[in-house]
């Protein structure tokens, strides 16, 4: 299996497309990247700006370049001797516009006797015998049309096929929408009613049944035939956990690659290992991420941080207690978003999952169907992990049922009952509670607590539990051994197409946490100034700014809109508040029209900036250098100060890239200046030096040491040893520069023969005691080689 030093990730789109990528080939290569990695490929929704809503499975997405596009991209990078990893998507389709996507026009015009119908994940008894859409504005039909001789039913801008026969009488467009095999509904009964499974709670992505050999076979002979003719080397494997058998899948998946490289989207709570005996090389790498953050955060600012926390939600809060630990209170928060999903949106799989076990013979003691909802939804809302794999996880159940007991006594018989029925390996229950766990996860905590537990937003990233603040060195170091060991090909990353925050915005906010009564401060005067009567929003939404600043307004109004719906306390998705979002809008303005607002703002990055960029850079090293395979979001290797999604997907601007490596090339060193609004030429210099280094000299990254700094200051480094390649990193600047800089403090380094050589900065080190001071005097951080001759 060819396996890959490195990758950079590039996001397609019909704006920059595969022949596009393949132009930039030679700059990832002058930049010293290992493998080109490409978002989603195969044909998508038009227009659509990510390629997950994947539409046909048997060609490559045109407006992305299609096949001459991939044949292109690839030859260009093999030609470099880069390898290409591709994103795939095998849990769903997109069905936004059913004409685009022919298994499901076919499922739609011929219902259960559609040679689709099996591919699809439908309960076809919970809708009459028919497949609901939730579509209509209102329980009105009376804008549906016939179209096209009568073979198109049309309801505004949504087109769907007649079938046969059931249009011949001169009957009108309602009589014939009663004889299909699909019902049009309001849309607001997706939530409830909904009787096909679906992607999270996206009913334009409709779930398909991988596990079905004939499907598999499909869905995935285009991909097959990219490895049969050499033009791919890798897969990703998107969103696993939502199939039937993940396991199963994945080991079907190597076998049709020929054992290839293959990573799965995969996120691990806590502890909680990658089941070892898939054909994978590992995840995706937002474990990583998560240690990698926690790495630079100050465990002193917490209690302050914290105080501030409860403050806000005991003075307007969003109705949540504000007592006890963060942890507990974190705990607590997270049960209530789960269960508030598990009631709402996604109240229909909790519904067919009661039907599921009805069909399975039901309870042993007698139930009402309602009563069965009720702690099937307090299990999904107790469970710790996205899922579990029985037999494999099922410890994982019977925490959720000991919480669940915790939470609800009233239902001690019934959850026992029902656990036990989702225990049982194989069966429809198990399997479909298996898949579903995730889908309330997601939902619950991602997208609704990381936007209401908002102490520090650097550590509400996808992967990573907020109320784990801090990691010690000593607990990185052993954490990456433990990668070494059991996952070395596993990918890292610090910036993805999902991340809330870009790297470098949670590198700056993260700073906070060494200020936290500064920011304290800062953020009483903007409250006052501008209040929301949402303490904890605005928490967010004022760090958002300071972390991304400058930031055009229209990008920070709609992180605003996004982060507040998200959030459901104050304004929601299906139920706006326009009162609060003119107030919150405002309030966003000011930022650009009020003086006072405008300095407030300034003066807070102003605090924070520099600290940003000192962790940036020492993020960034240690991810590229340390276990695992590194990733590179496109165009991080400058400063990239986004938030979520769209906002991480914006043009990025190749020609001034590598027009600055150009010049590091040429032998011109990049400045770094505490404040400067520089074009992030140094983090370039550190991303470049460290991927070449790792390509070029693989066997310098063989192991992995930790080392010791001594001295007064010695908190503030962190450094290790893969095996010749030693990394050197700043943590924590505000409070070392309160130290008054490095003093005293050294770094021993191992015994080389001809000593070492700082590739930023080209000074030689004998082995020995080295002042932290001479060798971070230039850069926060520094990458040593060993000189072999």
């Amino acid at each position: 299996m060819r396996t890959p030093r490195s990758t950079y990730r590039f996001q397609l789109t019909a704006d920059f497309t595969l022949q596009d990528a393949a132009r930039q080939v030679p700059y990832l290569k002058r930049l010293g990247v290992d493998w080109v990695y490409l978002s989603p490929i195969l044909q998508a929704e038009d227009g659509s700006e990510h390629g997950y809503d994947v539409t046909d499975h048997s060609r490559i997405d045109v407006s992305r370049g299609g096949e001459e596009g991939l044949r292109e991209l690839s030859q260009a990078a093999h030609d470099e001797g880069l390898g290409v990893l591709v994103d795939i998507v095998p849990n769903h389709v997109g069905v936004a516009t059913p004409s685009q996507n022919p298994w499901w026009w076919d499922l739609l015009k011929h219902g259960r006797e559609s040679r689709y119908a099996e591919a699809f994940d439908i309960d076809w008894e919970a809708g009459g015998g028919r497949l609901l859409l939730p579509v209509l504005g209102d329980d009105s039909l009376d804008a549906l049309t016939l179209e096209d001789d009568r073979t198109i039913l049309a309801y505004y801008d949504n087109r769907y096929p007649v079938a046969p026969g059931t249009a011949d009488d001169g009957a009108d467009a309602q009589t014939v929408h009663e004889r299909q095999s699909y019902e049009l509904v309001n849309w607001r009964r997706e939530g409830t009613d909904l009787n096909y499974r679906r992607f999270f709670a996206v009913s334009t992505l409709a779930a398909i049944r991988v596990e079905e050999p004939w499907v598999f076979d499909e869905s995935h002979a285009e991909i097959g035939r990219w490895f049969r003719e050499g033009l791919v080397d890798g897969l990703r494997v998107d969103h696993p956990d939502g199939l039937a058998d993940p396991g199963g899948y994945i080991e079907r998946l190597s076998e049709l690659t020929g054992g290839a490289y293959i990573l799965i989207e995969k996120i691990l709570e806590g502890d909680e290992p990658l089941e070892p005996s898939w054909p994978s090389a590992g995840t995706t790498g937002y474990d990583a991420l998560a240690g990698i953050d926690r790495l630079f955060v100050d465990p002193d600012g917490e209690a302050g941080l914290d105080r501030l926390d409860v403050a806000l939600r005991e003075s307007d809060g969003d109705g949540f207690t504000a007592e006890g630990a963060a942890a507990d209170r974190y705990r607590a928060m997270i049960h209530d978003t789960k269960r508030d999903v598990a009631d709402g949106i996604l109240q229909a799989e909790v519904r067919r999952l009661a039907r599921d076990i009805e069909r399975a013979g039901g309870l042993p003691t007698p139930t009402e169907k309602t009563v069965v909802q009720d702690a099937l939804a307090e299990l999904l809302a107790c469970f710790p992990v996205y899922r579990s794999y029985l037999p494999a996880g099922r410890e994982h159940l019977d925490e959720a049922l000991e919480l669940a007991l915790h939470h609800r006594p009233d239902l001690d018989a019934v959850l026992r009952e029902v656990a036990e029925v989702l225990g049982r390996t194989g069966t429809a229950p198990s399997v479909r509670f298996q898949q579903t766990s995730g889908m309330v996860m997601a939902k619950g905590v991602e997208d609704c607590a990381f936007y209401r537990f908002t102490r520090l937003t650097s550590l509400t990233e996808v992967g990573a539990d907020p109320d784990d603040f801090s990691w010690s060195p000593e607990r990185f170091h052993a954490a990456q051994q433990r990668r070494l060991a059991t996952e070395p090909h596993s990918m890292t990353t610090l910036s993805t197409h999902d991340t809330k925050r870009s790297e470098d915005v949670r590198a700056r906010i993260t700073a906070l946490a060494e200020i936290p009564d500064g920011w304290a401060g800062t953020l009483e005067k903007l409250r006052s100034r501008h209040p929301l009567g949402d303490g904890p929003l605005e928490n967010l939404l004022w760090q958002a700014i300071v972390g991304a600043w400058p930031i055009s307004r229209e990008r920070a109004q709609a992180y605003a809109t996004k982060a507040s719906r998200e959030a459901g306390n104050t304004t929601a998705w299906l139920d706006v508040d326009e009162e609060f979002e003119k107030r919150m809008a405002a309030a966003i303005d000011a930022v650009y029209d009020d003086e006072i607002t405008a300095g407030l703002v300034t003066s807070a990055v102003a605090a924070v900036e520099g600290a940003g960029r000192s962790n940036s850079l020492g993020e960034k090293l240690v991810q590229l250098t340390t276990t695992g395979m590194p990733d590179v979001y496109q165009g991080s290797e400058l400063w990239d100060l986004s938030l979520v999604d769209p906002d991480n997907r914006r043009p990025v601007d190749y020609g001034l890239r590598s027009d600055l490596l150009a010049a590091i090339e040429a032998g011109e060193p990049p400045v770094l200046e505490e404040g400067a609004d520089d074009t992030g030429a140094v983090k370039l210099l550190v991303t470049t030096s460290a991927l070449k280094l790792r390509r070029d000299r693989p066997e310098l990254f063989e192991g992995y040491t930790p080392l010791e700094p001594r001295g007064s200051a010695a908190r503030h480094a962190v450094a290790f040893d893969r095996g010749g390649a030693i990394t050197v990193v700043t943590r924590l600047p505000i409070g070392l520069a309160r130290h008054g800089g490095w003093d005293d403090t050294t770094l021993e380094l191992p015994e080389a023969r001809n000593g070492y050589a700082d590739t930023l900065t080209g000074r030689l080190y004998r082995d020995g005691s080295v002042r932290l001071a001479e060798l971070l005097g230039t850069y926060p951080v520094a990458l040593l080689q060993r000189i072999e001759s």
